[in-house]
């Protein structure tokens, strides 16, 4: 991984990062890595561990679930955001359409920042929640 930080502005569009503070903010984006993938390169598949959290800078993805492609993703989209927590297998596949930039988190530097957080901690917490919640009424 290149060792170039995440921008802030970006980091904060994303809805699980979007109420910490500026300091918080600045802390979680040196804790992600730029990392490029190549067009037609698979970012994550379907069914593999998942260890890693992205949020894409620049170019476009695919995403493919149980073979039948389910959208597109671009500039400022991102996936994996569970796996920060459980390292769970990837629920799709993640294709570059084009050359693709993105920011990436691993579960092991972004749960030390967590532990000495509470209050990181605390509202990504309330962000699950209303993720959680908001799925759950959409299912209803």
């Amino acid at each position: 991984m290149a060792q170039a930080e995440a921008p802030t502005e970006l980091i904060q569009k994303v809805p699980l990062f979007a109420d910490l503070d500026k300091n918080e903010l600045d802390m979680l984006t040196r804790s992600f890595k730029e990392r490029t993938f190549q067009a037609g390169q698979t970012v994550a598949e379907e069914g593999s561990g998942g260890v890693g959290f992205f949020v894409i800078d620049d170019g476009t993805a695919k995403v493919v679930v149980h073979g039948e492609e389910r959208g597109k993703l671009g500039p400022g989209d991102y996936f994996g955001e569970i796996a920060l927590i459980d390292e769970g297998a990837r629920s799709a596949s993640i294709t570059a359409e084009t050359d693709l930039r993105c920011y990436g988190l691993t579960s092991w530097e972004f749960r030390p920042l967590v532990e000495t957080n509470a209050s990181i901690a605390w509202k990504l917490l309330q962000a699950m929640a209303k993720k959680l919640r908001a799925a759950e009424q959409r299912e209803s």
